[in-house]
């Protein structure tokens, strides 16, 4: 593992969002074809990156919250084993057909940092909302924008939109 920002983590050259570790694990991977979504319960998804539209939207620690983007609980930062394994879910609208799709993710047994967690929300949301989708499936340049954003430390709306901004702008 290189770098981590929440539960996104690059392992194996891959980026990926939950613990790929257990042998019943939920994970969604960012590959240049799309969002791979891995379930123990059922078949492997592949969704291209040109069916998702109006973004992607985070949450970690609640299953259906009311709030957008970083719907996070009080103890949702707080590493697996504390939650029992709870998880948390990439929502996004899909074209073509039209549907709404949710991936769910196993957490790590790592605490999230809530600056994470937003940042990585902002970051999903910003690149779908500009028409860059693909761009979360070239792991390299995922690399170069994660390694920018781990460092940063806004506390403001505004300051985690110019942060993540910044990024995706610096890494090309």
């Amino acid at each position: 593992m290189s770098a981590a920002l929440g539960p996104l983590e690059r392992v194996d050259g891959s980026w990926v969002v939950g613990e790929i570790r257990g042998p019943a694990g939920r994970w969604v991977e960012f590959r240049p074809d799309g969002l791979h979504q891995h379930a123990p319960d059922s078949e492997a998804e592949l969704i291209p990156w040109s069916r998702i539209m109006l973004g992607i939207r985070l949450t970690v620690g609640q299953k259906y919250p009311d709030r957008p983007m970083a719907s996070i609980n009080v103890f949702a930062g707080l590493p697996g084993p504390w939650r029992r394994r709870s998880g948390g879910c990439l929502h996004m609208t899909l074209r073509h057909p039209y549907e709404d799709w949710t991936a769910r993710f196993d957490r790590h047994d790592r605490w999230y940092n809530l600056t994470e967690v937003t940042l990585l929300g902002e970051l999903l949301s910003q690149t779908v909302a500009a028409g860059e989708a693909h761009l979360l499936g070239d792991a390299d340049r995922l690399s170069r924008v994660v390694t920018r954003l781990a460092l940063q430390r806004p506390r403001t709306n505004g300051a985690f939109h110019r942060a993540v901004t910044e990024a995706r702008e610096a890494a090309g």
